[in-house]
């Protein structure tokens, strides 16, 4: 019995050391060397990203991490003021381009932190209909209706330009991710047809057999690239975390891990992130300026 108690209490301690940090290899007080600010859209991945870099920052780095949750627009706009440092999510080389073209001398790109990035215009898989084109004459199928997400986002520009492009009688509704996931939800639990606006990667994805329709008149580009974007001063003021914002990479299915992990799981996304980081600490430590690891 005593036997079984000492096993309880020393599985809690670990499961709470798990839950309430990285280690850092630097023998270093954690005390703040500094707030890094980051902004960040209420999307899966941009949100995904930003809890594992605030989290590395954090427990390993010895930062202070400040986040705030805005429109694309606001944070492009706070960070060529200098007002935020860091984006991580700016899509290339079409999504973001006007964000980029207005703002780009202002801002700094400190790396590509993942691929394969592709939208488009996005249904489920049992809707009888597989290019844009196909649309046309039968919009009523859909309530006149494409569900969108941030009027800011690059994704309903390209929307805009569809609906014009390919003819269509149809009205994009602005919302935010949340919103498009939940509408998409309700109607495959009804087995109704819906046309979201999509994107991996997405959890929406992985819990959802759907297919993004195909794009001959190219509105929505090919694949695209995320970057990590930051005000300009950052990489010379804060060295080690550009490096580490520089260093980040994830394959497309890592990411979609993660983002499946939050969605599905009852903890805090942080939560989630962290427990992610641990399982692939080698990953995350090949990211890290020297002298630092998670351990």
């Amino acid at each position: 019995m005593f036997k079984k108690v000492i096993a309880t209490i020393m599985a809690v301690l670990m499961a709470t050391a798990l839950l309430t940090g990285c280690g850092n290899s630097k023998d270093a007080d954690l005390s703040s060397k500094g707030t890094v600010t980051i902004g960040y859209v209420n999307w899966v991945d941009v949100i995904a990203l930003t809890n594992v870099a605030t989290i590395i920052l954090e427990d390993t780095m010895g930062y202070t991490v400040e986040s705030t949750m805005a429109d694309l627009a606001p944070i492009y706009t706070s960070i060529a003021s200098g007002s935020t440092d860091v984006y991580l999510g700016t899509w290339l080389p079409l999504t973001h381009a006007a964000h980029m073209d207005k703002y780009g001398d202002d801002l700094e790109v400190l790396g590509n932190i993942y691929e394969e990035g592709v939208q488009g215009l996005t249904v489920p898989s049992y809707v009888d209909i597989d290019s844009i084109e196909d649309l046309k004459g039968n919009e009523a199928l859909f309530n006149n209706k494409i569900i969108g997400v941030d009027p800011g986002g690059g994704i309903m520009q390209a929307t805009e330009k569809a609906i014009e492009e390919y003819g269509l009688d149809l009205e994009l509704i602005n919302g935010s991710d949340p919103t498009m996931t939940a509408a998409l939800n309700k109607a495959i639990s009804a087995n109704e047809p819906i046309i979201v606006t999509g994107w991996k990667p997405h959890w929406k994805f992985i819990k959802h057999d759907l297919k993004i329709l195909a794009d001959p008149k190219l509105c929505y580009g090919e694949e695209e690239k995320a970057y990590v974007i930051a005000r300009l001063g950052l990489s010379e003021e804060m060295p080690e975390v550009a490096e580490l914002l520089a260093n980040m990479y994830f394959t497309i299915d890592q990411l979609q891990e993660i983002i499946y992990m939050m969605d599905v799981s009852e903890k805090d996304n942080k939560d989630v992130c962290r427990e992610w980081i641990f399982q692939n600490v080698d990953v995350v430590n090949s990211w890290l300026p020297e002298g630092y690891a998670v351990n």
